[in-house]
């Protein structure tokens, strides 16, 4: 593992790295900013518990009084929990700055992926991705995750992107970054709380080695950027389109009533799309988080065999 004087890693994950054992990367802004406490905590402790349970290692990823942390202790997590979002939303811009001033940050898509590279984690399981966000052809919204995904070697494990954004602008966005979207068993890209966006993807795989070799040949080949694994959620969870793009459009015309901008918006239209789907939205977030550590977790298994066979 590369010499970083500002990261930390626990004794657990260290291990699992230095024997090139299986290790998944969590965020931590699902916990800070994407649920409300105590379901935030409870549910990143489970996603640990699943990824533990498919033979991986899971390395919940924030920053602590300016520590940058692969892995957490459970005090840290239930912190984050509590605080919710009193605790910084930290992405690539943010980090620098947190880090001088000794602060505590919860760990977007993208600021998790870099310190998943730092420490050598290749494997990285979320809910969903950030992207472009509707109306961005005027307000040049657009995710800082999708640029960490053309720049950062991590497959990125996600129940699509969040059905809050414009999916085939984002679509469009990672195919000129030349950031490859694979469908585990779909040939079309999730919106998060519903399975299938209708959108058509690059390729289908079905099996966790197949994306393992994918992984594999990209960074063989030279390239530096990540991926997207794109996992839709479980049937039984999944909302009709429908009823989500409703809530979804009252929760925007909402935002924009509201002044509500910058880092706020999706925290803001996560929380009313819940409120509008009368609960049904976060029941099946926590659902399609552990749904995303299961398969990151055999997936993560899966390209430590190859690598090691390289080795």
């Amino acid at each position: 593992m590369p010499n970083r004087p500002l990261l930390d890693t626990t004794p657990e994950v260290a291990n699992a790295l230095a024997r090139g054992r299986a290790v998944v990367a969590l965020e931590s802004t699902i916990i800070s900013h994407g649920m409300p406490w105590p379901q935030n905590a409870e549910t990143a402790l489970r996603v640990e518990a699943e990824v533990r349970a498919h033979g991986a290692v899971p390395a919940t990823i924030a920053i602590i009084d300016g520590r940058l942390k692969a892995g957490l202790s459970t005090a840290q997590i239930e912190r984050l929990g509590q605080e919710g979002p009193a605790v910084a939303k930290v992405s690539r811009r943010d980090m620098a700055l947190l880090v001088a001033r000794q602060g505590t940050g919860a760990t977007t898509v993208a600021a998790t992926m870099i310190v998943a590279a730092m420490a050598g984690i290749r494997v990285f399981a979320t809910g969903g991705i950030g992207g472009v966000h509707r109306g961005a052809e005027t307000s040049f919204d657009i995710s800082a995750d999708l640029q960490e995904l053309a720049r950062t070697p991590v497959a990125v494990v996600c129940a699509g992107a969040k059905s809050i954004l414009d999916l085939r602008l984002t679509l469009e966005y990672l195919e000129t970054h030349g950031v490859p979207v694979l469908g585990y068993r779909t040939p079309r890209l999730p919106a998060f709380f519903t399975q299938d966006s209708g959108l058509d993807l690059d390729a289908r795989l079905d099996d966790a080695d197949s994306l393992a070799r994918v992984m594999k040949a990209q960074w063989d080949l030279g390239f530096s950027g990540g991926m997207v694994i794109a996992n839709p959620i479980p049937a039984e969870y999944s909302l009709p389109l429908d009823t989500v793009n409703r809530a979804i459009d009252q929760a925007l015309a909402e935002a924009k009533a509201q002044g509500c901008t910058g880092k706020s918006v999706t925290p803001f239209l996560l929380a009313r799309v819940n409120a509008l789907t009368g609960g049904d939205s976060l029941a099946g977030n926590i659902q399609l988080v552990l749904n995303n550590a299961r398969l990151a977790a055999e997936v993560a298994v899966a390209y430590a065999a190859l690598a090691g066979a390289a080795s």
